[in-house]
């Protein structure tokens, strides 16, 4: 189709425009909602049944599940068991976030700097994040074995030196957990430090402030949304930690590492109570949700800090 000029008026010449139909305008909403839709319904479908087997007697043993009500939440929430594990992926998530923070916000700051070696660093950095923690469970478990693991042999602690006893097993997958996650932490920071403006750290290397007053009075306020949405993500992921700590100590020795996530695979797959080990991701998924809305809101007000709108 093209427009021709004429004297006092323009004319179009070519093929005429073809008008969509008015069905086919209210149809196409609707069309283009489809895949969240069925990404809503492919998430929201098991959850509810998950919800839904936490109020029967669902297992193995029992050929026709029923309601049994709350019996299920009472139980769980009465079993010293269930506790020892919530316990324990609570600290778990807590050190990993910690830790993982530290080490990142510090690697970091070391990579901000423009060097050969910060550049060729930044590139490695990535690549625990490209392995699968269940990959680098098992690759850390050799090298922790007493027997041949490297470990053993490079630190010198001999053959006898287990470090998946019950007073080691905890910190031996935390170690796992940083060299894995870290990564994240340091790329994201790293990320929020390189778009911050130069023009105040300039000004206040001509005052003559430190290294350690630019970064504690201007850098650390202005990155600190950066390192809280590090942390939401830590540790909303710590929480459901399996993975790694699964294959590295399937919660042992005794239930020293069961976590949530653990205790829930052994009551469902190992013991065919269904029911109970939904009870336990329901719990699990309350205590995410509820720390999730917690740390959302505590991000919010230190964005609208670090944008000058709320004292």
């Amino acid at each position: 189709m093209t427009l021709t000029a004429t004297p006092g008026k323009l004319e179009r010449t070519g093929p005429p425009v073809r008008a969509v139909p008015p069905w086919r305008r209210k149809l196409r909403p609707y069309v283009l909602s489809l895949p969240a839709v069925f990404l809503i319904v492919g998430i929201l479908y098991p959850f509810g049944l998950g919800v839904y087997y936490v109020f029967l007697n669902y297992a193995a043993q029992v050929p026709r599940p029923v309601l049994i009500g709350l019996a299920n939440l009472t139980g769980v929430l009465s079993d010293a068991a269930f506790w020892n594990s919530a316990g324990f992926t609570v600290l778990y998530a807590v050190l990993a976030t910690v830790i993982e923070t530290v080490l990142g916000v510090g690697i970091a700051l070391l990579l901000n700097r423009s060097s050969l070696i910060g550049r060729v660093l930044e590139r490695v950095l990535i690549l625990p994040l490209m392995i699968a923690p269940v990959i680098a469970g098992v690759i850390w478990g050799l090298m922790f074995n007493p027997q041949f693991g490297v470990l053993n042999y490079v630190l010198g602690l001999g053959s006898t030196f287990d470090w998946f006893s019950e007073s080691r097993a905890m910190w031996s997958a935390l170690l796992v957990d940083a060299w894995i996650f870290t990564p994240f932490v340091a790329v994201l920071v790293l990320a929020g430090i390189r778009s911050l403006p130069r023009e105040p750290f300039e000004a206040s290397e001509v005052d003559g402030a430190s290294w350690f007053t630019m970064f504690r009075r201007l850098m650390l306020p202005m990155i600190w949304p950066y390192i809280l949405v590090a942390v939401i993500f830590r540790f909303m992921d710590s929480l459901k930690v399996f993975d790694h700590v699964f294959v590295l100590t399937a919660g042992g020795p005794g239930d020293a590492t069961r976590t949530l996530q653990i205790g829930a695979y052994q009551n469902s797959i190992i013991t065919f109570k269904y029911s109970i080990g939904s009870t336990y991701m329901f719990l699990l998924w309350v205590i995410v949700f509820l720390t999730a809305r917690y740390l959302v809101g505590v991000l919010g007000k230190a964005q609208r800090r670090a944008a000058g709108t709320e004292a």
